[in-house]
């Protein structure tokens, strides 16, 4: 369900990727991929260009959401989670950031309600951004490297093939039901429910 601008959202979800048909279907872009799952699954589109991304604001688990695809590529997604944060004066704790995560095996989801960037460029640059660490996480298993010599960029900026592309499909759908559930049931509920394979 959409809603009118009446009224500001009380939540912020970011969903973390590269803007541009060279970057789909990448690793990088499973934040991307998880808005595009929770689309199809409710009906609506993140299309509505403001604070340097594409958004939506729409009802989710009965709380009103601003849903947000940073258009400033991955190292300043930042830019755009704080103006709309600071705009809207949304804390932290609502700020609810999805984004893949190299150390998981792929399609592998982990929920946290804080913590450091752990390497991610993404995330290290909201932290700058917002001053605090203390904003959940949903991140999506990507996999490592195939070998120690495989540069990180090449790696995150390559495409899921095969067995992995369909994997991440299916995690992407948990994740946009993970969103849903940690707004509508809390942090614990979710990453019981989520913190598996």
């Amino acid at each position: 369900m959409l809603f009118s601008s009446k009224g500001g959202p009380t939540w912020l979800v970011a969903f973390l990727g590269n803007p541009g048909l060279k970057y789909e279907g990448t690793r990088h872009n499973a934040g991307f991929m998880t808005a595009d799952a929770l689309c199809k699954k409710k009906d609506f589109a993140i299309n509505k260009a403001r604070f340097q991304a594409l958004t939506a604001q729409v009802d989710l688990g009965g709380e009103r959401v601003l849903l947000m695809k940073p258009q400033t590529y991955m190292n300043l997604s930042g830019q755009a989670v704080s103006q709309a944060a600071h705009f809207y004066k949304i804390p932290p704790e609502h700020i609810l950031v999805v984004s893949d995560e190299v150390s998981l095996p792929v399609g592998k989801l982990r929920i946290r309600m804080k913590g450091s960037a752990g390497g991610h460029n993404g995330l290290k640059n909201i932290i700058a951004q917002l001053g605090t660490e203390n904003f959940p996480r949903i991140r999506l298993g990507v996999g490592a490297p195939p070998h120690p010599e495989y540069e990180m960029i090449d790696w995150v900026l390559s495409a899921f093939r095969g067995e992995d592309a369909e994997e991440m499909q299916k995690a992407a759908e948990r994740a946009a039901e993970a969103v849903e559930c940690y707004i509508e049931k809390g942090p614990d509920r979710a990453m019981n429910l989520y913190n598996t394979k």
